[in-house]
């Protein structure tokens, strides 16, 4: 019997889309650099206790939201992919703004067209589309 009831489908419930945060040297130039380069808004900020700037913050682009934390130890980059509904234009827009690009617009080897963005922490995003 108790088999039987293990069987039960467990409903689901909703979970939104993933929040990265980002490990940063300085939460306030991360916030300004992808608000003056990558057309993101600034959002919330709390400030560090004992410590000059803020502990960790968050930017807004449309449905893309992206915390920022002072790291406080080296570490590795984070690496994510943005789908962008015409990538061509996210491209021109991005070089025009000013943005770090590190690979230009390109179709891979691997069938999509992407180019890559990197920020000033060396946090890198691969822009794609179809």
């Amino acid at each position: 019997m108790q088999e039987q009831e293990s069987l039960k489908p467990i409903p689901h419930t909703h979970i939104g889309q993933p929040v990265p945060e980002l490990p940063v040297e300085d939460v306030e130039r991360a916030r300004v650099y992808y608000r003056d380069f990558l057309g993101f808004e600034l959002g919330w900020a709390v400030p560090s206790e004992g410590r000059a700037g803020n502990e960790i913050a968050s930017v807004k682009r449309g449905n893309a939201l992206i915390f920022f934390r002072r790291r406080s130890q080296l570490f590795e980059p984070a690496v994510h992919w943005l789908y962008a509904q015409n990538v061509q234009d996210t491209y021109e827009e991005m070089k025009a703004r000013g943005a770090r690009i590190t690979d230009p617009l390109a179709k891979k080897p691997w069938g999509i067209t992407q180019f890559t963005l990197e920020d000033p922490d060396g946090n890198v995003f691969y822009v794609h589309g179809d």
